[in-house]
């Protein structure tokens, strides 16, 4: 990958990791049709994950550092025989929660290698398939929670199973991380910043998990990486996803999050079409 390939590549992501269009799917879309699918393309895009990783922990510090004190001083109340179940704050609340809609990628994780198939092939119908599907999601939570829904204090456990469930499912290439773990908290009744805030606090220990079981087998792989290409597309996923995270709590807090699904839905489409144009002709467009 050369260094203009990553600056786009991190551009990309740092747009579409947030906003609910599929950040693999636009990825994988690209390699396709510049030449540079492939294993490598596949450690490209989770070390670009890694970058829209940092601008999460950055774009919600505040929220991620009082759960991290609160996790110590849950910690420390169990120990001693003093931690009451039954009045937690937020905060509190948040780890459980974290933790049970983390659950579901205990059991995706075997199924990660078919996902990486999908992203690594040269066949697209996929991706044009799952930019539809991520369409309907948009469209069918634009239908449900305008005002209240529930918050941290009140979040139920199912919804929060149900946020993972979906985040489990993401990673098929074409499925939007963000706008299938926020449209099915909103389908589910979760409030518009709670869902936000739960989608994207939930995706740090998933990314950071794939970056620790991939990234060593990539330095120690056969695969020949450029990592000064991928330490500039990084970079530029990081800068460009913290303006991309500002952009999403802005369209949800006003009802206009679904407004993508009228982009995905002729995406989805065109690609499909491509597709099926490659597997009759037998030949892979490229640019």
């Amino acid at each position: 990958m050369s260094i203009f390939d990553a600056v786009i590549q991190g551009i990309i992501q740092g747009l579409t990791e947030f906003l609910p269009v599929s950040s693999s799917g636009h990825l994988s879309i690209y390699q396709h049709f510049t030449g540079n699918s492939g294993e490598a393309a596949g450690i490209y895009s989770i070390l670009l994950h890694l970058g829209t990783l940092l601008a999460v922990m950055i774009a919600f510090w505040g929220e991620i550092l009082d759960m991290i004190k609160e996790f110590f001083a849950m910690a420390k109340e169990i120990f001693t025989g003093k931690f009451d179940k039954e009045n937690m704050s937020g905060s509190r609340r948040m780890i459980f929660l974290l933790i049970i809609g983390l659950l579901p990628l205990c059991f995706f994780y075997f199924i990660s290698d078919f996902y990486n198939s999908l992203s690594t092939d040269n066949d697209i119908i996929v991706e044009g398939l799952c930019f539809l599907l991520t369409a309907v999601l948009l469209i069918v939570s634009g239908k449900c929670v305008k005002t209240g829904g529930t918050t941290a204090e009140n979040m139920s456990w199912k919804q929060a199973l149900g946020m993972g469930i979906a985040q489990g499912i993401a990673p098929l290439p074409g499925l939007s991380r963000s706008g299938s773990t926020i449209s099915t908290g909103l389908i589910l009744g979760v409030s518009r910043e709670q869902a936000v805030a739960f989608s994207f606090i939930m995706g740090v220990p998933a990314v950071l998990a794939a970056n620790i079981l991939e990234v060593p087998a990539a330095i120690t792989g056969e695969v020949e990486i450029n990592w000064l290409a991928a330490l500039i597309g990084m970079a530029v996923s990081l800068v460009v996803g913290l303006a991309a995270i500002k952009t999403v709590k802005l369209l949800v807090k006003n009802d206009k999050f679904t407004k993508f699904a009228w982009y995905l839905i002729p995406l989805g489409i065109i690609i499909i079409a491509a597709g099926i144009f490659e597997r009759i002709t037998g030949t892979v467009i490229t640019f």
